[in-house]
């Protein structure tokens, strides 16, 4: 059995014909706001059942309440405020109750009744959100360069912002009916937003062991420079599972959000998508979301102790590496070893290794999958 949507239900803000024709109609006349790249994938979110049970950007109850205790008002678990930021002359003439059309790339995407227009105090939020206003964290930089006030209301997609992926992309409604049509009863949901390792293939396959299905969902979108490219890690998850996974046991689809880097809270958040998605477990990393030594190596983990209701089940795996005496990629519960036979997999090393075109150990990450990374002139984000 599937898990149930985030809040009961899966929300649907997609407008239909014949509605969508007049309401595009009706924005001609309306104040029309250019919305960024990532608001732009909060607004599919929303309406596509992502972000259920939000049905439009969150009103100032819900700001307040989502930065002070991580819920909701009706007390529902939510972690990150998904906000739209504006400029006072933007909006000059709108009042609340009006509607206004959301433009992307110039064209009309959705239509947002405005419920609230209210101000925010940027370094509270960095405080709540990112635990800190250090400018070196990439999370902090964004928010503290976004626009003076916040707009709440709920929206209604008239048409999908493009997606460069489309054919590796699917939404909670499709995933749910896949799921079912597999006979999958537990899924258990991979976030990354990296292309893989032999430590990720791991803790996969390790989940996988316990759960009828695997739902490998890497973030495209927004990333810090240093990350690797969307294209990139495409390319190299079809490899892996092409040639390492049982082709019934996966699902793999991206999922179009911005990381923010918020560490806890953003596992929380993370794992509310993926239960809207259908999973019934979900992998958390060590230092999940982390970035720069901001949070703990395990923090992403003991937040979980804060939400028994989350209706989602967190899978604790530990950091696994490779053991020259157990000859193969193992974790502290299972090896017995010590430290001169343990080699780690480290991130940053196996990112220098690409940047300078050197061999890549066959125990750090599948050949297969080196290959796909080589590939690309420059697989990095600059």
């Amino acid at each position: 059995m599937v898990s149930k949507p985030h809040g009961g239900r899966l929300v649907d803000r997609v407008v239909g014909e014949p509605r969508r024709a007049r309401l595009l109609k009706e924005a001609k006349e309306m104040v029309s706001l250019a919305v960024s790249d990532g608001i732009a994938a909060d607004i599919a979110n929303i309406a596509h059942g992502v972000y259920s049970p939000l049905e439009g950007f969150l009103t100032q109850e819900d700001y307040v309440r989502v930065l002070d205790d991580m819920r909701l008002s009706n007390d529902v678990p939510w972690t990150i405020p998904i906000v739209v930021d504006v400029d006072p002359e933007e909006i000059a003439g709108v009042r609340e109750g009006d509607e206004v059309a959301l433009e992307y790339r110039g064209e009309t995407i959705a239509i947002m009744k405005v419920e609230e227009i209210y101000g925010w105090d940027k370094k509270e939020f960095c405080q709540k959100v990112f635990k800190t206003v250090d400018a070196r964290h990439p999370g902090v930089v964004k928010t503290m360069n976004r626009k003076e006030l916040l707009m709440g209301g709920p929206i209604e997609l008239l048409k999908d912002p493009p997606e460069p992926f489309e054919n590796v992309r699917l939404w909670p409604k499709e995933t749910r009916v896949l799921f079912r049509e597999r006979g999958w009863r537990t899924v258990v949901g991979f976030q990354t937003r990296n292309v893989p390792h032999r430590g990720h293939e791991y803790v996969q396959k390790a989940a996988l062991t316990f759960a009828d299905g695997l739902f490998i969902n890497p973030l495209v979108g927004w990333k810090k420079p240093g990350d690797f490219r969307d294209e990139v890690i495409v390319a190299a998850y079809r490899a892996l599972i092409d040639n390492y996974f049982p082709k019934e046991s996966v699902v793999f689809a991206v999922l179009r959000m911005e990381m923010r880097y918020a560490g806890p809270r953003e596992a929380i958040h993370h794992a509310i998508v993926r239960k809207n998605f259908g999973c019934t477990h979900f992998i958390v990393g060590r230092d999940h979301a982390g970035v720069g030594g901001f949070y703990g190596p395990y923090e992403a983990w003991d937040i979980f102790r804060e939400f028994p209701d989350l209706g989602i089940q967190p899978m604790f795996i530990r950091e696994a590496f490779y053991c020259e005496k157990c000859g193969g990629i193992v974790n502290e519960k299972i090896c017995p070893h010590g430290d001169e036979f343990r080699k780690r997999i480290s991130g940053t090393k196996l990112r220098e290794l690409i940047r300078n075109r050197r061999e890549v150990p066959q125990w750090m990450m599948r050949p297969e999958v080196v290959k796909v990374v080589l590939s690309f002139e420059n697989p990095f984000v600059e």
